[in-house]
């Protein structure tokens, strides 16, 4: 059975310095490459002078992530993006992503000092946010009557799963998200109803 594996609770961001060099790291909770994609989008607006804006998430269990990427953001290869993916996977933390911006001091760092650097900021602000475990769900499609409804709804307040919308036309329709470690007992419970249900799509 797969375990539970710890997440980011939420945004934080944590600022350090290393020779006039300015480190703004920031951490969020991530389960896309869209909303990748706006919270570096922020970061652009929020720093438009920045000289770098560089970055790397996981998304999926910790150790078997199913996506992870980088970037250097046109620091030298490997000395920015690599590194705080290196230091996401040490914390053995999951759907997260960590954003570097970087504004130069007017000091080179060399290689070994933009990987320390890099690394150094992704450290602390991963070891300031507080962590959440997140329990892997599956989305489920349900087709039942009117008065089976309640039952339903009961089932998952009792054992943490939710309904997440309903249609009612001849049938009634239900998404409901299932923790996945629930699944045979969900699919016993639809057996004992006569309920109808598939995995979503």
């Amino acid at each position: 059975m797969k375990k539970d594996y710890p997440v980011p609770a939420g945004y934080l961001e944590r600022e350090t310095e290393v020779k006039k060099s300015r480190f703004i790291a920031r951490v969020a909770p991530v389960g896309s490459r869209d909303e990748v994609k706006d919270w570096l989008e922020q970061a652009h607006r929020d720093h438009p002078d920045a000289r770098h804006v560089c970055w790397a998430y996981q998304i999926g269990r910790p150790g078997s992530a199913a996506e992870a990427a980088m970037n250097d953001d046109g620091e030298p290869s490997g000395t920015a993006g690599k590194p705080i993916l290196w230091v996401i996977q040490h914390k053995d933390m999951g759907d997260v992503l960590v954003m570097v911006i970087r504004y130069f001091g007017g000091i080179k760092l060399g290689a070994g000092g933009l990987v320390r650097a890099y690394a150094g900021a992704a450290e602390a602000v991963l070891s300031a946010v507080e962590r959440v475990v997140q329990t892997p769900m599956l989305e489920v499609s349900v087709t039942l009557t009117f008065a089976d409804e309640q039952p339903l709804r009961h089932w998952c307040d009792m054992q943490g799963a939710t309904v997440e919308s309903v249609e009612y036309g001849e049938w009634v329709r239900a998404r409901v998200r299932v923790p996945e470690h629930l699944q045979d007992a969900f699919t016993d419970f639809c057996h004992a109803q006569k309920l109808d249900y598939s995995l979503a799509r």
